[in-house]
C-alpha cells in the first residue's frame, strides 16, 4: 500500500502500526468549514430572529454564505473515504450509538434547512424573476418560490412567520452541527490531547468567531467590488459579537490547558514535549492570531472607533482570527496523532502536496464554496440596489 504520509520519529519511540496517521489535512479543514456555517449563520439570526437592525446589511448575505459553505462541509470526509458511495450505508443502517454515523443525519437536515430558509427569504424577488420570463426558466423559479407567485403582504407576513421558525430551529442546528465535530474528539479518551469535556464548547465558539470574521472579509470585499458605502452600526456590531465570542474562546482554552496541565496524568510529559516541540509553531501562530485581534478589538470599543479605523482594525482582527482558527484546528486533529499510543513518543507530521490527501485538494475544497457563494449572490441578490446595503 502506497504511503499516504511521509512521518518520521520526533522523540522516544513508537510502535510501526503508528507511522501512518489516520486523519489528514482534510479532516483539518472539515470542522473548519463546518465553523464558517455556524459562524455565518449565527449573525443571520441576530437580525431574523432577535431583530438587530443593526445586523440587517448583511443578514441575507450571511444566509448564503452558510448555505454555500454547508453544501462543501461533507466534501472532506467523502474525500477521506476513497469511496465516497460508502457513506450511503450510515444513512441506510444507522448506528444511532454511533457519533459519526449521526452525522449524515444531521448536515442533511440541517442543509435542507438552509434551503427552505432562503427560498423564503428571496420569495418576494424569485417571484419577481418568474414574472419576468417565460419557459423553462419561468418553471425553475416558480419552484424554488414553492410554487406561489402571491406575494400580498398576507403572504409575506406568512412568509416572515417560516423564516422566524426556521432560523429559531436552525440556531441550535448550527451549533449541535459544529459541535458535534468537538465531541467526536473530546471523547476519545485513548488521546491526551483530545479528551476534555471542554472540547466540544471550544469548537463551537470558536467556530462562531470564524464565521464572523469571515463575514466580516466577504462584506468588506463585496463594498469594495461594488463601490457602496459598509454600514457603520453593521461593523460596530460585528465587532461588538466579535470581541464578545473571541472573549470566551480565549478563556475556555486557558481552561482547559490549566486542566490538563493540573490533572497531571500519566504521560503529561509527553504532552508538553508535544507542546514545546511539533505544535509549537502551530500553537505561536494560534495565540498571536487571537491575542492580538483581542487587543485591537478592545482599543477600538474602547475609544468608540468608527469610520475607516475601524474598517482597517476589524479587517486585519477577522483575517488574523481566521488564522488562528485554522491552526487551532490544526493543533487539535493533528497534535492528537502526534502523540504515540504508548505516551512514550512523538511523531512529525508531513502534510502531502498531492494527492488525494493533500494540501492542493484541502484548499480546493476550502475555495470552491466562494465560487458557490457568488452564484448564488447572482441567482438571490443579498442587497437592496436602492440602499446599497449587503
Amino acid at each position: 500500500m502506497q504511503e499516504l504520509y511521509h512521518v518520521a520519529p520526533y522523540t522516544g519511540y513508537v510502535y510501526p502500526n503508528e507511522t501512518v496517521f489516520p486523519w489528514g489535512v482534510l479532516i483539518v479543514i472539515y470542522p473548519y468549514i463546518t465553523g464558517l456555517v455556524a459562524g455565518s449563520f449565527t449573525v443571520s439570526t441576530f437580525y431574523h430572529v432577535f431583530g438587530m437592525k443593526r445586523f440587517e446589511p448583511v443578514a441575507r448575505f450571511a444566509l448564503l454564505t452558510a448555505l454555500s459553505f454547508m453544501i462543501f462541509v461533507p466534501t472532506p470526509l467523502l474525500f477521506h473515504l476513497g469511496h465516497p458511495e460508502r457513506a450511503l450505508n450510515a444513512l441506510w443502517t444507522p448506528h444511532l450509538t454511533s457519533a459519526m454515523a449521526a452525522f449524515g443525519y444531521t448536515a442533511g437536515f440541517y442543509i435542507l434547512l438552509l434551503m427552505l430558509e432562503t427560498g423564503f427569504i428571496f420569495r418576494q424577488h424569485i417571484v419577481a424573476r418568474a414574472q419576468a420570463t417565460t419557459g423553462v426558466v419561468r418553471g425553475f423559479y416558480r419552484i424554488l418560490a414553492f410554487g406561489s407567485d402571491d406575494v400580498s403582504e398576507n403572504a409575506l407576513a406568512y412568509d416572515r412567520k417560516w423564516i422566524r421558525a426556521l432560523a429559531l430551529i436552525g440556531m441550535p442546528g448550527a451549533h449541535i452541527l459544529h459541535g458535534y465535530a468537538g465531541f467526536v474528539f473530546g471523547s476519545l479518551k485513548a488521546r491526551e490531547w483530545w479528551a476534555s469535556d471542554l472540547m466540544p464548547a471550544i469548537f463551537l465558539s470558536s467556530a462562531v468567531i470564524s464565521g464572523i470574521a469571515l463575514l466580516v472579509l466577504l462584506y468588506v470585499a463585496v463594498a469594495k467590488v461594488r463601490k457602496f458605502a459598509l454600514d457603520n452600526e453593521c461593523m460596530r456590531g460585528l465587532a461588538y459579537t466579535l470581541f464578545g465570542f473571541l472573549i470566551f474562546t480565549l478563556v475556555l482554552e486557558l481552561l482547559e490547558f490549566v486542566n490538563l496541565i493540573y490533572k497531571g496524568r500519566e504521560g503529561i510529559e509527553t504532552v508538553m514535549a508535544l507542546i514545546a516541540g511539533p505544535l509549537a509553531l502551530g500553537l505561536n501562530i494560534q495565540l498571536v492570531g487571537s491575542v492580538i485581534p483581542l487587543v485591537v478589538l478592545t482599543v477600538m470599543i474602547w475609544r468608540k472607533t468608527q469610520g475607516t479605523p475601524l474598517v482597517v482594525g476589524l479587517t486585519v482582527s477577522a483575517a488574523l482570527i481566521m488564522i488562528a482558527v485554522l491552526a487551532m484546528r490544526w493543533n487539535v486533529v493533528i497534535g492528537g496523532q502526534e502523540l504515540s499510543k504508548t505516551m512514550k513518543g512523538l511523531l512529525t507530521y508531513h502534510a502531502p502536496i498531492w494527492g488525494r490527501e493533500g494540501i492542493v485538494v484541502a484548499a480546493s475544497v476550502f475555495i470552491a464554496p466562494f465560487f458557490v457563494l457568488w452564484a448564488l449572490t447572482r441567482l438571490f441578490p443579498p442587497w437592496d440596489a436602492g440602499s446599497q446595503r449587503a
